[in-house]
């Protein structure tokens, strides 16, 4: 079945960095685009990062631009994000999304908490 687990996440101080990883299993993996969203307490969903089945088109939040890069292999089935220059305002659950059979698929999610 579609599976997408999420890990890499923690606690940071201000300015530091993380990279977010998403095993994706149950599909074909390199067909189709991906994405990463955050939740915040309180707070909807949203999207942070997209990225096309090849890695040729890519897109970001206007927050995180500059700080995060969004990354794919399709030999792995891997979905990456690197987090760098972490603010307390990037503090999220972070959920990596798949499209499949026109079904969104999420993970369970990994939690980033960016505090001094």
């Amino acid at each position: 079945q579609v599976q997408l687990v999420e890990s890499g996440g923690g606690a940071v101080q201000p300015g530091g960095s993380l990279r977010l990883s998403c095993e994706a299993s149950g599909f074909t993996f390199s067909n189709g685009g991906m994405f990463w969203y955050r939740q915040a307490p309180g707070k909807e969903r949203e999207l942070v990062a997209s990225i096309s089945s090849g890695g040729e088109f890519i897109n970001y939040e206007d927050s995180v631009k500059g700080r995060f890069t969004i990354s794919r292999d399709n030999v792995k089935n891997m979905l990456y994000l690197q987090m760098n220059n972490l603010k307390p305002a990037d503090t999220a659950v972070y959920y990596c999304r798949a499209t499949v059979g026109g079904q969104h698929r999420w993970g369970q999610g990994t939690q980033v908490t960016v505090s001094s």
